[in-house]
């Protein structure tokens, strides 16, 4: 009888350690890889782990090392992997390798049928990987497309979505993003400005248009009182020895019998008047109080630069009002795509808010997926008909920042600025731009800035030439954006201009007291 601590634990783990790499392998290729009519099932997994793996770090195993399928498949196998370069467009992208692997899969288990329809052995296995070979030369081009477009590869690489992917990159819509796309090159600029949004992380550069409130030291000169000891020879405190002197009270007893001597006396008046006589040398020391320079550090009253801050995610305003017609229309587009590009390759959140007349935003969370790729067409092939209501989208940007997710992000309204937000609405921004460092980035895509703009973004990023890529070759009509503050500096909500601003309660007071002059403003009453 068997001791039951020497019974086996697992009765079939010789069976099942086969299929031990399997559990190296994602599902989708445990049907093709159990069930396939070509080869052992040991050689065809361990060849699947081993080709995965390698694809995914963007190699290639030389055909000697490939375990499955024969001599006479892996070499030709090998060839149409090197001239696709299907292992460079798979690295870090464990989805596409799994489609390559399940198409490869695929198209290798019909040259069974391919006999069975008459085909001698080696035409068979000839027409599949000719098949093979034209399914991914298409779906290169389609990849090379998208990397075009999108800086690298959607998210997703299920091979139903590339089917899906194929009627999409035919599409009118898909033609206007590569046509956008093509625009954003000419405007390096703007793309840089995009790729700086967000607060998630510092930089080494400073940020000279946020200035710091908190105090600060600078280093300075000032005067500092110390002690000090200084020695006053001569004065009575201390006898330290003797010295030659005329100094009579100090005089040596020795010195003194000279003077009784009736001769030896002339020698003495001789000393006292050569100031040689032996006396005894003494001084004193006193304390005194002195100012010198000495460096310190003072608190500096005036606002310091902050470091400049970027990545994190990206909330984007872009106007759809028919005034933006034409070039502006595809500036804005080209903002949008720019925007999705950086989110996409940096793995950024990006979040979209298409507005035009009241109730009129559409809200769309851009991911370069199939789906979002979709979305993305849909939204760059349609043309700009509405309003202006920029009140709506800030509302929804304002309440997202109080989200987990969103509280680092940025603000883009890219607009020709023809809007105006409610006091209380910009009063609200500028609250979240204090509390949580909210920055909101214009980019003008008009002529001039307007009070609407100034009052709502940060900083105006002006494309004065965006008539440029419409159907029109002129150039801007004017030489400044800054038309509103040169000329009207007073229809600007300035602080001073606030505090300058009489109510009209006090207007309506001053009048019916006869007082046209002098009334009270905000400033004057407290």
């Amino acid at each position: 009888m068997v001791a039951p601590n020497r019974v086996p634990r697992r009765l079939f783990a010789a069976l099942e350690a086969r299929l031990a790499d399997l559990d190296r392998l994602p599902r989708s290729l445990w049907l093709g890889g159990l069930t396939h009519s070509r080869g052992g099932i040991e050689p065809r997994l361990a060849l699947l782990v081993h080709l995965r793996t390698a694809m995914v770090a963007g190699e290639l195993p030389a055909a000697d090392d490939w375990r499955w399928p024969d001599a006479e498949l892996a070499q030709p196998l090998h060839g149409v992997f090197t001239r696709q370069g299907l292992h460079t467009y798979c690295r870090d992208q464990a989805g596409l390798a799994d489609t390559v692997l399940q198409s490869l899969l695929f198209h290798l288990d019909f040259i069974v049928d391919y006999q069975d329809r008459g085909a001698e052995a080696a035409r068979a296995r000839q027409m599949a990987l000719e098949a093979f070979e034209a399914d991914w030369c298409e779906r290169r081009g389609q990849m090379d497309e998208l990397i075009e477009v999108f800086g690298s590869l959607p998210d997703d690489g299920k091979n139903t979505r590339w089917d899906q992917m194929r009627g999409l990159l035919r599409s009118a819509g898909w033609q206007e993003v590569v046509r956008i796309r093509r625009l954003i090159e000419r405007l390096p600029a703007l793309s840089a400005l995009i790729r700086s949004l967000g607060r998630a992380r510092p930089t080494q550069d400073v940020d000279t248009g946020r200035l710091r409130r908190t105090p600060t030291l600078m280093p300075a000169t000032a005067l500092r009182a110390t002690t000090r000891t200084v020695r006053v020879p001569d004065l009575p405190g201390e006898t330290r020895g003797v010295e030659r002197s005329d100094r009579i009270a100090r005089m040596l007893p020795i010195e003194s019998t000279l003077l009784g001597h009736r001769t030896l006396r002339l020698v003495w008046h001789a000393r006292r008047a050569e100031r040689t006589l032996l006396t005894y040398e003494d001084d004193d020391r006193m304390q005194e109080v002195v100012h010198e320079e000495a460096p310190v550090w003072l608190p500096d009253p005036a606002p310091q630069p902050e470091q400049r801050q970027e990545m994190g995610p990206m909330l984007i305003c872009v106007d759809t009002s028919g005034s933006m017609q034409g070039g502006a229309e595809a500036v804005a587009k080209a903002t949008v795509l720019e925007a999705v590009r950086h989110a996409h390759a940096q793995k950024r959140d990006c979040h979209v808010f298409a507005f035009g007349g009241p109730d009129e935003v559409v809200e769309m969370a851009l991911t370069v997926d199939s789906d979002g790729i979709e979305r993305i067409a849909r939204f760059l092939g349609q043309a700009f008909r509405g309003g202006t209501d920029i009140c709506g989208p800030l509302e929804r940007c304002v309440d997202m920042l109080e989200s987990a997710q969103w509280e680092l992000a940025d603000l883009l309204v890219a607009t020709d600025g023809e809007f105006g937000a409610t006091a209380e609405l910009s009063a609200r921004l500028d609250a979240a731009k204090q509390a949580r460092g909210l920055r909101v980035q214009g980019v003008l895509i008009g002529d001039r800035e307007t009070i609407g703009l100034l009052e709502i973004a940060d900083d105006v990023f002006w494309v004065p030439d965006w008539r440029r890529y419409g159907h029109s070759d002129a150039d801007s009509p004017v030489h400044s954006k800054s038309l509103t503050a040169m000329y009207f500096p007073g229809a600007l909500r300035t602080p001073e201009n606030r505090d300058a601003t009489r109510s009209g309660g006090d207007a309506s007071a001053a009048v019916r007291a006869g007082q046209r002059q002098n009334i009270p403003t905000k400033e004057t009453r407290k």
